[in-house]
């Protein structure tokens, strides 16, 4: 019979869960709700009686089980060191052992990002290259470097925080402590933020069509729309926002020239004018490389990547 590894992405309100074969068959999945807010041990004993229930409806228990965290983990020891958007930062969490004691088999655990990079490269466009850079473009922005066709993660497995890399150096705090990163430019958040202000200040007409004038329903995608439909002050913000990126991404190009950028998370969804302005920005801003075989492309797992990766993890016994 064929192995089946499990995975595990948490994130702050869902988690997402799944059982697959080490080639990416998906057998099972669900998402629970996270309520982060009842501490760790809570949390990690509903993870364990999902999968339990999903290993008694497949008829099969999971080989070993890899586990994104959204933070910093010491992947050896299988304990989180600080998640900084839930409750109590999980410092010093033992998190695969209270896991793999519930769930009846090996836990992995790896920075969600991390894992996502790990998914693209195993299951999805990464399978094409050697070397490529992930950025997931969301609530925050995190990322991932793959060299040589390995995942590079440095002492801490935090190697590849492309987000929090400065690029206006006196701009917005950021939640790492520092100013300007790209997370306070690019993430959806900072686009959404300033949408909010357009709407509210009657310069965005079409935005606030779409949105029926509640702030709180903005998203990158219908700023897209709006900018689509002609609401030319939100078009300016997106491609303001989306030049940021570019420069972030050339910093990478410059710095590793990798085949392949993949922009993932729901900030991607914006689509062609995010990835043209991207693309645009690039090849003004790297001098003194060839950047026409480097591809920027929008992920091919979209938000699937970190389940993916985390299959791929369980299946190799961890990095």
């Amino acid at each position: 019979m064929t192995a089946i590894y499990a995975s595990v992405d948490l994130g702050g309100t869902k988690t997402a869960l799944a059982f697959a074969s080490a080639a990416g068959e998906m057998i099972a999945g669900r998402t629970i709700a996270t309520r982060s807010h009842t501490g760790p041990e809570a949390v990690l004993n509903r993870i364990a009686a999902a999968l339990n229930e999903m290993a008694d409806e497949a008829g099969v228990r999971p080989e070993a089980l890899g586990m994104g965290m959204p933070g910093l983990v010491d992947r050896r020891a299988g304990v989180t060191l600080f998640l900084p958007n839930l409750p109590t930062k999980w410092r010093g969490v033992p998190a695969a052992e209270l896991l793999s004691a519930r769930a009846q088999c090996p836990v992995h655990l790896l920075n969600d990002v991390r894992l996502a990079t790990l998914g693209e490269l195993t299951f999805g466009r990464g399978t094409e290259v050697k070397d490529m850079a992930f950025f997931s473009l969301g609530t925050g922005i995190g990322g991932g470097v793959v060299l040589d066709g390995k995942l590079r993660l440095g002492p801490l497995g935090a190697a590849g925080e492309l987000g929090h890399q400065t690029i206006i150096p006196d701009g917005p705090m950021c939640g790492c402590g520092n100013r300007g990163c790209l997370e306070t430019l690019a993430s959806g958040p900072a686009m959404c933020a300033e949408g909010v202000r357009l709407l509210r200040s009657g310069c965005a007409p079409r935005l606030h069509e779409l949105v029926d004038g509640v702030a709180d329903r903005i998203t990158p995608k219908e700023m897209a729309e709006a900018a689509e439909a002609g609401d030319a002050a939100v078009r300016e913000a997106i491609v303001r926002a989306a030049g940021y990126l570019g420069i972030g991404v050339a910093n990478v190009v410059t710095t590793l020239h990798p085949e392949l950028i993949v922009l993932g998370g729901g900030v991607a969804a914006v689509g062609p004018l995010l990835f043209e302005t991207v693309r645009e920005t690039v090849r003004k801003r790297v001098g003194m490389l060839p950047v026409d075989g480097v591809r920027i492309e929008p992920s091919s797992l979209g938000d699937k990547a970190g389940l993916y990766g985390g299959i791929a993890l369980a299946a190799q016994g961890g990095l």
